[in-house]
């Protein structure tokens, strides 16, 4: 599937963009606030599009402008937030240079609509770890709620372990913002 948003293409992962992923992946800002480790070379990028980011429901955040991907993001099932068949869990990422642009809301914006509207999902969760506050202020602007904090959240790919906080997104919740957002266009 590709989706199309005002600045955006979210399209499928393609060995070809291994350049571009490992541009912003070799960022040390980048992978570790989120849980993974730098990419040390285009062939690592390479494998990590064909065996991680080639999964179902993960897309390459894509300029429009440029036609080149920029960042990741995803609908992840049976992880370790969402385990039933009417859940998942939104993940993301975007280049450095991309930071502040609010490209991953608006990316996250159609995947959620997607989530709901066409994969019928009930629930949807996101998290962060401590000190990525970027990450946390994507989840605010996007409706998520707060559910609970966890101490000493393992985080294999780093060696390590962190403060977690989870977040949860409803269909119900995100009808009812649709339903507020369409008062307040049609109300202008």
């Amino acid at each position: 599937m590709i989706f199309e948003t005002e600045r955006l293409i979210l399209r499928p992962w393609d060995e070809a963009d291994a350049e571009e992923c490992f541009r912003y992946a070799q960022d040390p800002r980048v992978g570790p606030a989120a849980g993974w480790p730098v990419h040390t070379s285009v062939e690592e990028s390479r494998k990590i599009i064909r065996e991680v980011l080639s999964g179902p429901e993960v897309y390459a955040i894509v300029l429009k402008e440029t036609g080149l991907p920029v960042g990741s993001i995803g609908l992840h099932f049976n992880s370790d937030l969402a385990n039933t068949d009417d859940e998942a869990e939104l993940g993301y990422w975007i280049g450095v240079p991309y930071w502040g642009q609010g490209l991953v809301p608006e990316a996250s914006r159609e995947l959620l609509r997607h989530a709901f509207e066409d994969l019928g999902l009930e629930r949807v969760w996101c998290g962060y770890y401590d000190g990525n506050e970027r990450s946390r202020r994507v989840q605010e602007k996007l409706g998520f709620k707060y559910q609970w904090t966890t101490e000493h959240v393992p985080v294999p790919q780093l060696n390590e372990t962190r403060h977690g906080h989870v977040n949860l997104l409803t269909k119900a919740e995100w009808l009812d913002a649709q339903a507020h957002l369409n008062k307040e266009l049609h109300d202008e």
